[in-house]
């Protein structure tokens, strides 16, 4: 079997976005999670084939498109990366809607605004342009959430560590400075990677995170190490660990929902508060506490993250089963 796909790449801040215009298989469900089910379970060959390499690389994200299911909506988004099939992706969210109004992809119902059926649920967007091109996209995330605190990891290198965990679209475990750890600024990348494994394999093997309305969303997959800004227009910095070597280059749009829910869990935000998020390579996201709200028993908020994407060019690929590696491949 020979099987085409066409697609848009670019990257939303620093980080790739490969947005599948053309060739995403047919899926059933009512909603975006109950497709997001199908894919994972029949069409996950779909994701290694297009986010790892030979066609892509460690840190390569993407989304396909789908009919909405409520007609009051745009569009149905699915997230892909090589990290999972993920019920939500901020950085993915700005390239796809960038890309999609650039290239004529979907008709707004309303000029500059979008509603997005995602698997974690309804995203609103509100967008910028200048011509043809798009400059800004805010996207008003789900209910995000304080999960747990000072949960004590044994990490190498370090000891023993106090780790926070919160939802903006996914599970994520942020480390702050404390005793031992003082910023990220102190080591590279690599390490940063090494212990992140180390870190999220001890905390899904001892615990277990599940989202309260929506069973299929568990597991802690992110982990967020933070540090000091080196923008004076900066609130915090961050470097996002995903997939087996992956760092965000962008400050991670569902990242920087969960630090938003940690900080106003901590009265550190209040509603209407801005907070900017750096990432590792300078880029920046504006955010915003939006509302208040709640997620089962937690108190949560509604994040809205604003950023920028550029296209970079359009990629028509194969996967043959022909090809040993149809289905990529990672070297750790």
């Amino acid at each position: 079997m020979s099987k085409r796909f066409f697609c848009i790449d670019g990257h939303t801040c620093g980080n790739p976005v490969r947005l599948v215009a053309g060739g995403g298989p047919l899926l059933t469900g009512d909603n975006m999670s109950q497709k997001r089910q199908h894919f994972i379970q029949e069409y996950d060959w779909i994701r290694k084939g297009l986010m790892f390499e030979p066609r892509g690389h460690d840190m390569m994200s993407g989304s396909i498109l789908y009919p909405p299911s409520d007609p009051k909506n745009d569009i149905g988004v699915l997230y892909i990366e090589t990290s999972g099939c993920l019920p939500m992706c901020g950085h993915g969210t700005i390239g796809t809607v960038t890309f999609m109004i650039e290239e004529g992809l979907v008709v707004p119902k309303e000029k500059g605004k979008l509603r997005l059926e995602t698997p974690a649920g309804l995203v609103k967007i509100d967008y910028e342009q200048d011509g043809e091109k798009v400059t800004s996209v805010k996207l008003t995330n789900i209910p995000s959430y304080l999960a747990a605190t000072d949960i004590e990891v044994e990490c190498p290198d370090f000891g023993t560590l106090k780790v926070d965990v919160a939802y903006g679209g996914n599970f994520y475990a942020i480390i702050d400075p404390q005793e031992g750890y003082r910023d990220m600024a102190d080591y590279s990348a690599l390490q940063l990677i090494g212990w992140s494994r180390a870190i999220r394999d001890y905390m899904n093997k001892n615990f277990s995170f599940v989202h309260p309305n929506d069973e299929t969303i568990k597991g802690m997959s992110h982990l967020m190490w933070t540090g000091k800004p080196t923008k004076t227009e900066s609130t915090a910095r961050n470097a996002v660990f995903y997939g087996e070597k992956a760092i965000d280059r962008s400050p991670c749009g569902t990242g920087t929902s969960a630090r938003m829910a940690q900080w106003a869990a901590k009265g550190k935000l209040r509603n209407g508060d801005e907070f900017v998020h750096e990432s590792i390579i300078g880029s920046q996201f504006i955010g915003k506490v939006e509302d208040i709200s709640k997620v089962g028993s937690f108190d949560a908020i509604i994040p809205s993250i604003k950023g920028w994407a550029r296209i970079t060019g359009h990629n028509n690929i194969i996967i043959d089963d022909d090809d040993p590696y149809a289905h990529g491949f990672s070297v750790i």
